[in-house]
């Protein structure tokens, strides 16, 4: 999930629409950046006493020019739909676009774009019923201290005081922290859309931090996945779920208990869901790895607990596959008697995009008999 080394780009030498818009990232009332129709950001910066500027997108540099005046322009090459992290790069200095919102990814709080997507209106914000996302501090047993959650809950919960709803764990990936499902990844968006057009049961969804450890000591992915798949399983299982389900009207039972994850965080479902039977019934990894034939022989329980193995990508992760592809990986688990889902996202690569329709793909598949 982490910002990839700079590199520098020169725009591509096809003709550009001159039908540039203000982007639906910015702050109020300000005019850049901008995206056309091709895909391409214009940003623009006052900065009359700098010698050097890039418009940074995705880790990629594209130079800017400075005007008269002290403005710097300067545009990307066409970009695939949905969210990306950018900013600026001021004379060497890394520093985000003041006339963009702020929000928590890839490691810090930084500014994003959103480049329109034709299937936008999964995640828009619509005149239907909302839920809610419920922002909690409680204490941990397992660490000993405090932790911090979003909680989902379906627009008819607060009405509704007799109906318990079955509940879905939902991780974020590496570098990222339990906001993104709710403000990079509108899961709450897509949840009142989908109940709202009948495609999708009503559930309360729960965001955890996954990120165990802050890296203070730069340990790396490695060190942080020995965490993730030691000590938060402990936080999610002995403190988040007694938690929830002592706190919300839920369904406390594994087949109304689901676990999915991006990334990272798909890497946690699939450990869970292998490691400890009995806590979940459904599952989805999205970008995350797979569940193998060799998985389910070697962790037989998980056949017999698991009603929906959902596993996705996004189209451009899977050009180049290193090994087995997933989509074959999850046709084989199929043979062996796994109800098992396979999702490709077109034209997207490890990004939010993929994950926002992984989610509105995999939320109506779960909790049905």
């Amino acid at each position: 999930m982490g910002l990839a080394l700079a590199q520098f780009s020169l725009v591509s030498a096809q003709e550009v629409k001159e039908d540039f818009k203000s982007m639906s990232t910015n702050q109020y009332g300000e005019e850049y950046p901008m995206v056309n129709s091709q895909g391409i950001v214009r940003g623009r910066i006052l900065a009359p006493g700098a010698h050097e500027v890039f418009l940074q997108i995705n880790g990629i540099n594209y130079a800017m020019t400075k005007d008269e005046n002290g403005y710097w322009t300067g545009q990307s090459d066409p970009l695939d739909e949905g969210n990306h992290y950018y900013g600026l790069v001021i004379d060497g200095a890394n520093v985000p676009d003041p006339a963009s919102r702020f929000l928590y990814g890839s490691g810090a709080e930084r500014t994003q774009i959103e480049i329109p997507a034709k299937d936008d209106y999964k995640y828009a914000l619509r005149d239907v019923p909302h839920g809610q996302i419920r922002e909690i501090y409680f204490h941990s047993n397992a660490t000993g201290g405090l932790r911090h959650i979003f909680v989902y809950t379906p627009p008819q919960y607060d009405d509704e005081y007799n109906t318990r709803y079955p509940v879905l764990y939902l991780q974020h990936g590496y570098t990222e922290n339990e906001t993104g499902w709710s403000r990079q990844g509108h899961c709450g968006l897509i949840m009142d859309n989908l109940i709202a057009d009948g495609k999708s049961l009503p559930f309360i969804i729960v965001m955890e931090n996954g990120e165990i450890s802050h890296r203070a000591d730069n340990s790396g992915f490695g060190s942080l996945m020995n965490n993730a798949n030691t000590l938060f399983p402990k936080i999610l299982i002995e403190d988040v779920i007694p938690y929830i389900d002592s706190h919300f009207r839920t369904m406390a039972d594994a087949s109304h208990r689901a676990l999915a994850g991006l990334s990272m965080g798909g890497m946690q479902t699939r450990h869970i869901s292998l490691n400890y039977p009995g806590v979940f019934s459904q599952i989805g990894i999205f970008s995350g790895g797979v569940i193998s034939a060799a998985d389910i022989e070697q962790h037989p329980e998980f056949k017999k607990d698991n009603k929906l193995t959902f596993i996705s990508y996004g189209s451009r992760e899977v050009e180049n596959p290193r090994g087995q592809a997933p989509k074959e990986t999850v046709e084989e688990i199929k043979s062996k008697g796994v109800n098992a889902v396979y999702y490709e996202s077109p034209l997207t690569a490890h990004e939010w995009q993929t994950w926002r329709r992984s989610l509105y793909e995999f939320a109506p598949l779960l909790f049905r008999k």
